[in-house]
């Protein structure tokens, strides 16, 4: 098996266990949940499983809209990778950081926005927004992509080949 194959194969398996826990009837873990275990779990990271780090995170933090919580989720667990990558804190920090903004444009790029009140059009901290986001299935559909998204782009960092090849493109500047 290639690394790329195997690489590709790894993304797969993480973007399936965001969407299994994502889609999963009980609706124990949103957005940001999803995205940060299926990474975790992906990167092999102690606790992958624990998702308490990103619960408040869902629906664009607490439900205000701002920052997608597929982006949050997707930065706790880049932030736990490049803690165990980098040695230095203060490097690690920045190296995290760079690839998160990537994230970000790539993710903007590709939805037109990042925050999630913007992206599904809907007031989650409202009864009736929530409501409306629930009956209309938007999570379903739209928050998946956005979980899917953000999980394909980083799970190959498993990959420490393409770890050091992706921190080696944002810190040219690059993304």
């Amino acid at each position: 098996m290639t690394t790329a194959h195997s690489s590709a194969d790894d993304r797969d398996a993480a973007i399936a266990r965001a969407r299994s826990l994502f889609l999963d009837d009980t609706n124990a873990h949103g957005c940001a949940e999803s995205a940060m275990v299926a990474l975790a779990s992906a990167f092999g990271l102690p606790d992958a499983e624990d998702s308490s780090a990103a619960m408040a995170l869902n629906g664009g933090i607490a439900y205000s809209g701002s920052t997608c919580g597929a982006i949050t989720g997707a930065a706790i667990a880049l932030g736990r990778l490049a803690a165990t990558r980098v040695a230095d804190h203060a490097e690690a920090k920045r190296t995290a950081r760079k690839l998160t903004q990537a994230l970000i444009a790539s993710f903007d790029a590709e939805f037109g926005a990042t925050g999630c009140r913007a992206l599904i059009g809907l007031d989650l901290a409202t009864d009736a927004g929530h409501k409306a986001f629930i009956d209309g299935g938007v999570w379903r559909d739209a928050c998946m992509r956005q979980v899917e998204f953000a999980v394909g782009a980083l799970a190959p960092l498993a990959d420490e080949p393409a770890w050091l090849e992706r921190v080696g493109s944002v810190e040219a500047g690059a993304a």
